[in-house]
């Protein structure tokens, strides 16, 4: 909601952010307060270091990280009213079940979900839904960066990896995450050396193993926030989201790709598709 809905666009630019990116670096690294444009950098993991200068810290002798939180916040509810979700009692349980996820989520090496997780809890089940939200996308997130880590593939490699395995298409993250083609050159080269690129572009088999082996790590990362809930809890806790999910999908704020690799076509049904044994 905070990088795609027009509210979260006009709450930022009204603060007097100066294009897309001093906002969005602005309200993503707000709950960490005013750090070196360098630990940004590092948390986030993919940016080239010469985006992150550009808007850090220069945004906020503009506005602070409080101002930016409160923007980021109330933009991204006014945007889930607009799609017509309203506080009811469908609303109350997901944000229920999904806040239990958030607070009891693993901590350990995840600084931007930590960073998150210290901010006040909101009162409005809708803007406390959307809370947890974040705070378990973050999660994610933070366990994503320590695979690829622990794998010796740097944030800029991660780009290259990611669009030669069919993930997303390589003109468009090279775009939305700045190389020109001499830097990607250079960092298809650096992978290829590893026996991980052929000569192409394409996907090694050893490539493919070890893309296949980050994504799966960061699968069973991510899904240890559930560890709090039954079985049913969590066929609850999807069945609670999907209607939602669906309702911000038809919103149309979403691009139809984004750079994350996600897809709005890639929602079925509401069920966690448990395996009972």
């Amino acid at each position: 909601m905070t990088y795609f809905a027009p509210e979260a666009r006009a709450a930022l630019d009204g603060l007097g952010y100066r294009g897309f990116w001093m906002g969005y670096f602005a309200a993503r690294s707000a709950p960490l307060g005013m750090v070196p444009r360098e630990v940004v950098t590092a948390v986030f993991y993919n940016f080239a270091p010469e985006r992150v200068a550009k808007a850090l810290p220069t945004a906020w002798e503009i506005a602070g990280p409080d101002a930016a939180l409160r923007a980021r916040q109330d933009s991204a509810v006014a945007a889930l009213r607009r799609y017509g979700l309203d506080s009811d009692e469908n609303i109350g349980v997901a944000a229920e079940l999904a806040a239990r996820a958030a607070r009891q989520a693993p901590l350990d090496g995840r600084p931007l979900f930590a960073a998150n997780l210290a901010l006040p809890w909101p009162d409005d089940p809708l803007a406390a839904l959307w809370h947890a939200a974040t705070l378990l996308r973050e999660q994610r997130g933070d366990a994503h960066v320590a695979v690829l880590t622990a794998a010796g593939v740097s944030g800029r490699e991660s780009n290259v990896l990611h669009a030669a395995a069919g993930r997303i298409d390589r003109d468009y993250i090279a775009r939305t995450r700045d190389y020109d083609d001499a830097a990607w050159h250079h960092h298809e080269q650096r992978l290829a050396e590893r026996g991980l690129l052929n000569d192409d572009g394409s996907l090694t088999a050893t490539g493919r193993e070890l893309k296949d082996r980050i994504e799966s790590a960061t699968d069973t990362l991510g899904l240890s926030a559930l560890d709090v809930f039954s079985d049913d809890e969590v066929e609850a806790l999807f069945q609670a989201l999907t209607p939602i999910t669906r309702a911000v999908v038809a919103g149309g704020d979403v691009p139809a790709v984004t750079p994350m690799g996600l897809h709005r076509d890639e929602l079925d049904d509401g069920s966690a598709h448990l395996v009972h044994t």
